[in-house]
């Protein structure tokens, strides 16, 4: 039974960070310049990438017959409060929020990294954390590429 409470309790991390992920990517969307419709496509696939996470990670956290985990982290509130200050005193809005976005996704990635260090982890769970750790470091890489892409504008913009 205790190898159930850990591995619970590591499967409600991780619905918080996806929560976190959800909230952070839903916030960002909406608030991303219109013009932008790429960002605001890659923010709404990120947060429904982080949606279908948290489903499965309810499910095995009922089958193990605990009580799936609701909400948000704090430091993920404090981190999108953070995000709202910075974006507000940065001229480059479409690379603050890239940054801000790549910090977030590195932030999961740890936590999923950590997760599966768990010597306890039955192999389902195991390779399911395996499957999302390998998409949030699909849309970790996308990410800090957009935003390199988005320094070197910044760095060297186009005058006529």
């Amino acid at each position: 039974m205790a190898q159930n409470s850990e591995t619970i309790e590591i499967l409600n991390d991780l619905i918080l960070i996806n929560n976190d992920r959800i909230a952070g990517y839903e916030k960002t969307e909406a608030e991303t310049n219109k013009l932008e419709n790429d960002l605001r496509s890659m923010f709404s696939n990120l947060a429904e990438q982080s949606r279908a996470n948290v489903l499965d990670l309810k499910s095995y956290v009922t089958r193990l017959g605990g009580e799936p985990a609701t909400g948000t982290m704090l430091s993920g509130k404090l981190y999108r409060v953070w995000m709202d200050i910075r974006a507000t005193f940065t001229f480059d809005n479409r690379l603050a929020v890239l940054e801000n976005a790549e910090i977030g996704e590195d932030a999961a990635k740890k936590a999923y990294e950590e997760a599966m260090q768990s010597d306890n982890l039955p192999a389902d769970i195991r390779q399911l954390l395996l499957s999302q750790f390998t998409a949030i470091q699909s849309a970790y890489n996308t990410i800090k590429t957009d935003r390199n892409r988005q320094r070197d504008v910044s760095k060297y913009p186009l005058t006529t």
